[in-house]
């Protein structure tokens, strides 16, 4: 149960270093997409004016202190080398959505880079995994520690706030919340709305990927006219979860197992897909996680590669949908550090064996079982 409350009348909003508990270790945030996007385009065979191109990223992208701020970075030692483990978080943003609203975290990635940064491993944490959620202000709002589904976490951390400082807090409080449960700590984050994805696909005119299983859209249908209707009334029920009610006359789109090219709104549509998979939200990661791989395919393609004005428009707008932060270390040496790692080396690994495990103590909600929770401690001990 959420417990807020508002700042005694003149309290100033605190850095989140002031909000936090003391760490033993440093962290510091970076990007998953924007470094394995160029790690793939420096590693995959095609030579591009590589200062040129280097330098053009690296000032294009968002940067923003997302969990270490500035003022902590400074004088200190940061190193690219060793293992490094990466907090990947995906946002979903309503369009109807107003500013201030709570944003929960749709998608959230642990990526683990074994010492040798030959390969990395992408591991999902479900959204509805019960955890204790630490004590935490963020100057607007504060919340007393409690239990809660883990996706609420980045939404507490930001609520009552907007744009970058929803943001920041939200992430912090989500990096609190999973070395509070696992220990696990941080060398690198990003935000990413896959909203801003889309743009992307419509750059490099579409994704290609293999879709898996038959999945029915609850967002996306045509009638008989072939207009564009909703297919389903959504209503939460006693459970939690959401009962959907066709509607007549209004067929569901529909993705068909195989390989297929997929529009910039079908892509971003499928991977958004949970309630009429069997599996729910592990379907769902799986999707995600095989979407993120063919996106960097498609931005490593020799299409992309050799075609200098749509390189430069993917990269416009990779930039413009994630928040990253260089926490000390120059992301050109995080390039040449990962370079090794392109789309055969980046391993989707499920959680709970893809399937529901719920929860002893709270119906509804999710736990981790135990071969997952080694997998954590294996990422902590670095030993994947």
């Amino acid at each position: 149960m959420l417990q807020l409350d508002d700042p005694p009348t003149g309290e100033r909003p605190k850095p989140p270093s002031a909000l936090r508990r003391t760490r033993r270790d440093p962290r510091w945030a970076r990007t998953l997409v924007v470094t394995g996007a160029i790690m793939m385009l420096l590693a995959g065979g095609a030579f591009v004016a590589k200062d040129l191109f280097v330098g053009y990223v690296t000032g294009n992208v968002q940067q923003d202190d997302l969990i270490v701020p500035a003022a902590e970075q400074q004088g200190r030692h940061a190193s690219n080398n060793g293992a490094k483990t990466i907090l990947l978080v995906g946002t979903d943003t309503r369009p109807d959505q107003s500013p201030g609203d709570a944003v929960r975290s749709d998608s959230i990635i642990v990526v683990h880079v074994p010492a040798d940064h030959s390969s990395a491993y992408l591991i999902s944490i479900p959204r509805d995994t019960w955890v204790r959620i630490p004590e935490f202000s963020n100057g607007r709002a504060r919340y007393y520690g409690g239990h809660d589904k883990i996706n609420a976490a980045f939404a507490v951390g930001g609520l009552k706030l907007t744009g970058r400082e929803q943001r920041r807090y939200g992430m912090a409080l989500l990096a609190d919340t999973i070395e509070e449960n696992w220990g696990l700590t941080f060398d690198a984050a990003a935000i990413v709305d896959f909203a801003g994805f889309t743009q992307i696909v419509e750059v490099l005119g579409g994704v290609d990927m293999y879709v898996d299983q038959e999945t029915r859209s609850v967002h996306i249908g045509h009638d008989a006219k072939g207009e564009t209707k909703v297919p389903y009334i959504q209503r939460f029920n006693t459970s939690g979860g959401t009962d959907l009610i066709p509607v007549a006359g209004i067929t569901p789109q529909t993705y068909h197992v195989g390989y297929q090219h997929l529009e910039p709104w079908q892509a971003l549509d499928y991977v958004r897909q949970r309630d009429t998979l069997p599996n729910s939200d592990y379907d769902r990661q799986r999707h995600q996680q095989q979407f993120i791989k063919a996106l960097l395919r498609g931005i490593a393609g020799r299409d992309t590669l050799t075609d200098p004005a749509k390189l430069r428009k993917v990269l416009d707008v990779v930039g413009q949908s994630m928040t990253i932060d260089s926490g000390g270390i120059d992301l050109q040496d995080w390039i040449f550090a990962l370079k090794g790692i392109g789309g055969d080396t980046l391993l989707t690994v499920k959680s709970n064996n893809g399937t529901f495990h719920e929860s002893s103590v709270q119906p509804g909600a999710e736990a981790l079982d135990d071969t997952t929770l080694a997998l954590l401690e294996a990422v902590r001990a670095d030993r994947v």
